[in-house]
């Protein structure tokens, strides 16, 4: 390896890029989600994607535009696929396979760590389940190793067109989640302490901070003019958290498995103690300290764990760097072996993808399927349920569809149309801001367990129905009542705010 020095920097000349290997385990990566793409059906909110993508704004009440821009992309093309709407997702994952041995390389690790570090992705729980579905949880990791190797990038070149450049990916980042935000404080702060110091003082770093504020800025307008309803998101995410996600002790633990069995999850832990430890890594402790921040922030915000798995690849890539160097104890760096990531890839794709047969899955023992499958199938079994029960309305012409969840709202404006429904409204989250019923509908039809929010506002609700996916699949909505409201005794304008809702 050659050093360089200029002033106060050294500059270590990188290995050349592992093409073969590493475009082999990226290629491998996109054929396992290609394969599994269209198995079975959308996921919820993917469906949400889409309703919010025909209905463009810069801002949702629950997110920024990004997602339902590109769903609204996908879907131009016409041809009403998971598959298609999916091709981000996967292309999304496949260049983070790429991207994380580039990490290595710039991290000084050759050959061996480019491929490790490319490896350890593939087959992580988190980035391999991410890949099958168009998601914020899979642009946003996505972007955040992008934006990771242009700094690893600029800490040994202080190349500072890379910094212009990490602000436009920061930017796209914002308008995917306001995520990146909490990295970059964090981040700040760990380099004025810890090296490198000068980042601070580049004017481009700043000059990179205005384009992502001049491409975050109509969404902040429009969050500012609807009452700032990200706050309220995140507060019922945290509730939801605590309710049904095991709260912060599961945090930690379950982040951890998710970077994948049994090798990813040991990698992440000795990717962070040699950064944090490693004199060869001492440029970059920053991304260390970087990454315990980012855990604590969003394990005091009460998040969900997979905000921080952004942080995954340069801790992959750092533990692979060291290995390669012959750092990893005897003990287990046999780990990082073709046999042993052979047998964690057994483990994650069926625990990721859709592998069991659409048929054998309501059979199949919990622990045999991935975590969100069972949420893929009967949409539009589902919405035939309500087409049914909506033809028994006394005066369909005047009846609107309600839906008490985003996901059932979003399946019935999806496969409805084709069905003869009316597009349907819901006071859940995002879709709350989304078209709400015509003044019009004196009655609805509403979609929900629970239908006492109408009770005050019609004069009578009866139970017209039940979803039925026709698959034996319990799932969210399998069994959700229908029911008939009607006589309205309010104007919309008045009722709807009563019933927003930002449960799950």
């Amino acid at each position: 390896m050659v050093i360089k020095t200029e002033g106060l920097r050294e500059h270590a000349e990188v290995a050349p890029f592992a093409r073969a290997p590493v475009l082999a385990v990226a290629g491998a990566m996109g054929a396992v989600l290609a394969a599994t793409a269209g198995r079975y059906g959308y996921f919820g909110d993917e469906l949400y994607f889409l309703a919010a993508g025909r209905h463009l704004d810069w801002g949702y009440a629950d997110q920024p535009p990004l997602l339902p821009l590109l769903a609204r992309l996908m879907d131009g093309f016409g041809a009403d696929s998971p598959f298609v709407l999916r091709i981000p997702a996967m292309l999304a994952m496949v260049a983070g396979v790429v991207l994380t041995a580039l990490i290595a390389r710039e991290l000084g690790g050759g050959r061996k760590a480019q491929t490790i570090a490319a490896v350890t992705f593939a087959v992580s729980l988190q980035m391999l389940g991410s890949g099958h579905y168009l998601a914020t949880s899979t642009i946003d990791p996505f972007l955040w190793t992008l934006l990771l190797w242009l700094l690893v990038r600029w800490t040994r070149t202080r190349e500072d067109r890379l910094l212009l450049w990490s602000g436009v990916v920061t930017g796209f980042a914002l308008n995917t989640k306001f995520l990146i935000g909490g990295f970059w404080a964090v981040a700040l702060v760990a380099a004025a302490m810890f090296d490198p110091r000068y980042l601070v003082r580049r004017p481009a770093l700043w000059f990179g901070a205005l384009i992502a504020a001049a491409m975050i800025a109509p969404t902040l307008v429009w969050q500012a003019a609807n009452g700032w309803p990200q706050l309220t998101m995140g507060a019922a995410i945290s509730q939801e958290v605590s309710a049904g996600w095991g709260g912060r002790a599961t945090f930690i633990p379950t982040l951890v498995l998710s970077a994948g069995v049994p090798v990813g999850m040991i990698m992440l832990g000795y990717g962070l103690w040699r950064l944090l430890r490693s004199e060869r890594l001492r440029p970059y402790r920053f991304l260390g300290w970087t990454a315990l921040g980012v855990l604590a922030l969003f394990l005091l915000a009460n998040g969900r764990y997979y905000y921080a798995a952004g942080m995954f690849a340069p801790l992959f890539a750092a533990a692979a760097v060291e290995i390669e160097a012959g750092q990893a104890s005897k003990y287990w760096r046999w780990l990082a072996t073709w046999p042993v990531y052979v047998v964690a890839a057994l483990i994650a794709i069926p625990q990721s993808l859709p592998i069991l047969p659409r048929a054998e899955l309501a059979s199949a023992p919990e622990w045999a399927r991935p975590v969100f499958a069972v949420e893929e199938i009967g949409w539009r079994e589902i919405t035939e349920s309500v087409a049914r029960a909506y033809r028994t309305a006394p005066d369909p012409a005047r009846t609107g569809i309600v839906a008490a969840k985003y996901w059932q709202a979003s399946a019935i404006d999806h496969y409805g149309p084709e069905l003869g429904l009316p597009s349907p409204s819901s006071p859940n989250r995002g879709y709350a801001t989304l078209p709400r019923p015509p003044e019009s509908a004196r009655d609805v039809l509403f979609v929900g367990n629970d239908p006492s929010g109408l009770v005050p506002y019609f004069t009578r609700i009866r139970e017209v129905g039940v979803l039925d996916n026709r698959a034996g699949i319990t799932n969210t909505s399998q069994g959700m009542k229908i029911w008939l409201a009607t006589g309205r005794n309010g104007t919309w304008d008045t009722v709807w705010p009563k019933l927003t809702d930002w449960g799950f």
